[in-house]
């Protein structure tokens, strides 16, 4: 595990912290060529420079956010914000499907939004205009 996310893991409540351990080690199991790190004060899993995983402690569970979930088209994910991401909230890690987890993450890897050129195709098309 990033040593940067084990001492997130590490300051949190144990319940949090048991959670947070869990999805930590399945997510670099299932995603071993992943670059992780704390990305804006939080847990992140990236491929080729995208985000595509990550936790954050809320007030009252751990949230997993797939930046493209919504796209995944699983019941279980809830869409999330303005873009394509979805998440799922664990209050406990008995919580936690390990099968779903391990679908999920395969999904990560294989339908990927380009986020971190969003921003620059955006530009480009202003542009263009």
């Amino acid at each position: 595990m990033n040593k940067d996310i084990k001492a997130y893991n590490d300051k949190l409540e144990p319940e949090d912290k048991k959670i947070c351990d869990t999805l930590a080690r399945a997510i670099d199991k299932a995603l071993p060529e992943a670059e992780s790190k704390i990305w804006h004060a939080h847990p992140v899993w990236f491929l080729d420079g995208n985000p595509v995983v990550g936790y954050s402690r809320l007030k009252d569970a751990v949230r997993l956010l797939f930046w493209s979930g919504e796209t995944f088209e699983e019941p279980n994910l809830v869409s999330f914000g303005k873009f394509k991401s979805a998440d799922i909230r664990y209050g406990s890690a008995k919580e936690i499907d390990k099968s779903d987890l391990t679908r999920w993450l395969g999904l990560a890897r294989d339908i990927q939004w380009d986020y971190k050129n969003i921003v620059k195709r955006r530009g480009r098309l202003e542009r263009l205009k």
